[in-house]
C-alpha cells in the first residue's frame, strides 16, 4: 500500500494493545483510522510463535491476562466473536514453599482465606470490599488522570492500603509466612522494591482481579488477543499496515492527529523536530526501570512439582518468603543480578492442548534484572525451579533465552528490556511522560502519545490507548 495515497483522520504508529485500542476507539467514533505497524504481524507484546520445537507454541511477551479480561475498555468489545476465548486455570496463582506445601489465590475469597488459616480474616477483609466492586473499582484505577474518581469512598478505601508498600502491608496485616508471601510474589509484578510506597497497589489489584475475574490465558496464544483487536478494527473500516517501520513522523500520510504507542525514547526520535526543546529535555528524564530476563522451555511432561496443587494453577510465583523476594528485588533495584531471584512462571499448556504435543508441555519463565543487563539469568531461573519441583531439569527438550538486549531488539518499546514503558513508582505513575494536565497530548497538538508511558502504565489493557484516543476526540476531532 502507498502510504501517500490517502488521508486520515488519524493514522497511530505500533499495532500493540495500546495502539489498536486507540485505533478502534476512534474508528467506532466514526473517524478514519490508519495502524502502521513495523514488524510483519500485529501485536507487540502479544505475539506467540513455537520459539524451541516443532508444535511448542510459547507466548514471546505477555501470558497471562488478569487485566485484559478485567479491563473496561475490553469488556466493551465484542472480542469473542472475531475469535478470542478465555481459559481459566482452576487456580489463578500458586506459590510455593520450601516445605513442600504451596500457597493459593483461589478464584474464591473464602476458600483462599481458609487455606491461610490464622490470616484467613485478614485476607477476607482486605480482598473482598474491592472484589465485590471490581468494575466499579477499575473505573477508577484505570481511569485517565487527572479526572476525580467516579467512585470517591471506594477509592478513598482502597488508597489507604494501596499508597502503602507491599511490605509493609503484608507484614502489618498478616501473621504467617504463607500469607505474606503470597502478597510478595503478587507485589513484586511492580518490578519496584516492595519497600517501595505503591507497591500494595500492584499486590491488591492483580490479586483482586484473581477473585474478581482471574487470571486467564486465551486459547492458542496471547497472539490470538491481538488478532481479535485486529479483526474488530478492520469490521470497523480501520486499516492496518505491516512491515513498515517509521523513522520520523514525517513518513505519515496526511492525517488531523498522530497517535504513537511508543516510549518517550522513541518519541523523541520519531518527533523531535516537531517539539518544542524544553518538552524534549523533560522527556530526557523520563526513568525507565529494571528489565527482564526471559525462557521458555519445551519439557517431557508436566512440571513435578513437589506440591502437586501447583498444577492446577497458570501462574507460579517463585521466590519462597516475603523477606527473600523482598531482597531479590531490592538487589535489582541497586544494579545486582540476585543469586536467588524472585521468578514469574507461567504453565498454559496444562489448560490449553493447542499449546504442545501430546503428553509434553511448554514453560515461560522471567526473571527481573538491572535495565541493560548483559547477565545470562538462564541457570538461576531453571535453579529456582528445580528448588520447588525435583527433577525438573531432567524434563527440559529445548529452551529459547531472551535478554534485555534481545527483547529490545524484538519489541523497540522495551528500552533496556523494561517491559512497563518506564518506572511506576508515585514520581512516575500518574505523571508519565511529563506533568501535563493531559498527559497523553504534546505541545504539538496533532501528535499524542498512547503508550504505556501514559497513565494507567504498564500492562495488557489497553486503557492507555483508549485515554488517549478520547483526548483527541475532545481536542482534535
Amino acid at each position: 500500500m502507498n502510504l501517500e495515497s490517502h488521508k486520515y483522520d488519524a493514522v497511530v504508529v505500533g499495532a500493540g494493545p495500546n495502539g489498536l485500542a486507540a485505533a478502534i476507539t476512534l474508528a467506532r467514533a466514526g473517524c478514519s483510522v490508519l495502524v502502521v505497524e513495523a514488524k510483519e504481524t500485529i501485536g507487540g507484546g502479544l505475539r506467540s510463535a513455537e520459539l524451541t520445537l516443532p508444535g511448542f507454541k510459547h507466548d514471546i511477551c505477555s501470558a497471562i491476562h488478569p487485566l485484559g479480561i478485567g479491563s473496561p475498555f475490553f469488556r466493551s468489545l465484542p472480542l469473542a466473536e472475531h475469535g478470542l476465548e478465555w481459559i481459566h486455570p482452576a487456580v489463578p496463582v500458586a506459590h510455593p514453599l520450601d516445605d513442600g506445601t504451596a500457597v493459593l489465590l483461589d478464584r474464591s475469597i473464602d476458600t483462599t482465606g481458609a487455606m491461610l488459616g490464622r490470616d484467613g480474616a485478614a485476607y477476607r477483609r482486605l480482598m473482598e470490599p474491592f472484589a465485590i466492586h471490581w468494575s466499579a473499582l477499575t473505573d477508577d484505577t484505570l481511569g485517565p488522570f487527572p479526572l476525580p474518581p467516579r467512585h470517591p469512598f471506594l477509592m478513598a478505601r482502597f488508597g489507604l492500603r494501596a499508597l502503602r508498600s507491599a511490605r509493609g502491608l503484608a507484614e502489618s496485616l498478616f501473621k504467617t509466612e504463607p500469607a505474606r508471601a503470597l502478597f510478595a510474589g503478587i507485589a513484586a509484578h511492580s518490578i519496584m522494591p516492595l519497600e517501595q510506597p505503591l507497591t500494595a497497589a500492584f499486590g491488591l489489584v492483580l490479586g483482586i482481579a484473581g477473585h474478581a475475574v482471574g487470571w486467564p490465558l486465551p486459547r492458542g496464544g496471547s497472539q490470538q488477543i491481538a488478532g481479535a483487536l485486529g479483526s474488530y478494527l478492520a469490521s470497523l473500516g480501520g486499516e492496518i499496515v505491516t512491515g513498515t517501520p517509521v523513522e520520523s513522523v514525517d513518513q505519515l500520510p496526511p492525517a488531523r492527529a498522530i497517535l504513537l504507542d511508543v516510549t518517550p525514547r522513541q518519541l523523541i526520535h520519531l518527533a523531535g523536530e516537531q517539539l518544542p526543546a524544553s518538552y524534549l529535555r523533560r522527556l530526557q528524564d523520563y526513568r525507565y526501570g529494571p528489565g527482564v530476563f526471559k525462557v521458555d522451555l519445551a519439557i517431557d511432561g508436566p512440571i513435578p512439582w513437589r506440591a502437586e496443587a501447583c498444577l492446577g494453577a497458570g501462574t507460579i510465583h517463585l521466590g519462597g518468603t516475603l523477606v527473600e523476594i523482598a531482597a531479590g528485588e531490592q538487589a535489582v533495584w541497586r544494579g545486582e543480578h540476585p543469586e536467588r531471584p524472585y521468578v514469574l512462571l507461567t504453565q498454559q499448556s496444562l489448560f490449553d492442548d493447542s499449546r504442545a504435543p501430546a503428553g509434553k508441555h511448554t514453560v515461560w519463565a522471567y526473571c527481573h534484572v538491572p535495565n541493560g543487563s548483559t547477565v545470562d539469568m538462564t541457570g538461576r531461573i531453571e535453579a529456582q525451579i528445580e528448588r520447588f519441583a525435583p527433577g525438573f531439569r531432567d524434563r527440559i527438550l529445548a529452551r529459547s533465552v531472551k535478554s534485555t538486549q534481545d527483547l529490545e531488539q524484538y519489541n523497540a518499546n522495551y528500552i533496556g528490556g523494561d517491559i512497563n514503558g518506564g518506572v511506576q513508582d508515585l514520581r512516575q505513575l500518574f505523571t508519565r511522560p511529563t506533568l501535563r494536565l493531559v498527559p497523553y497530548s504534546t505541545p504539538n497538538k496533532k501528535i499524542y502519545l498512547c503508550s504505556s508511558s501514559t497513565p494507567p502504565g504498564g500492562g495488557v489493557h489497553g486503557m492507555c490507548g483508549y485515554h488517549a484516543a478520547q483526548a483527541v476526540l475532545r481536542r482534535v476531532l
